[in-house]
């Protein structure tokens, strides 16, 4: 999936706490050649880790007003040259861009993961 993420792609994670969005966010910035220790940025609300793209990783949990967005600058990381992975995506609404990937992560009563991804293109290179 790594390499499918192109500079400007917005990746918006979705899951209730502790479905493991911050693990599939340690996965992408491995993938990137990120060795630094990649940790959720709850109270910073974003982190942003040095590679080729950059990643940004946002986690708008504690947002409670769409007045707060907008000291965030987040149309300067879904515009720019970076990957912009997106935890608790629904407090940012409409400011989501249009081709924005969802990644939907729940929890089976046994503790497996269901992951569905919706906006991701897929090419098909053949046999």
């Amino acid at each position: 999936m790594v390499q499918q993420l192109t500079p400007g792609a917005v990746v918006a994670l979705q899951g209730p706490l502790g479905a493991g969005k911050t693990t599939l966010v340690k996965g992408l910035a491995r993938g990137l050649g990120i060795a630094e220790d990649v940790t959720s940025p709850t109270f910073t609300l974003i982190s942003e880790y040095e590679s080729s793209p950059p990643l940004h990783h946002v986690d708008l949990y504690r947002i409670n007003r769409e007045s707060e967005l907008d000291e965030l600058g987040l149309d300067e990381l879904f515009y720019g040259n970076g990957i912009t992975v997106i935890e608790w995506p629904e407090k940012a609404g409409s400011l989501l861009p249009a081709d924005t990937i969802n990644i939907r992560i729940g929890i089976r009563q046994n503790g497996d993961r269901i992951i569905q991804i919706e906006g991701m293109k897929h090419e098909h290179t053949g046999d």
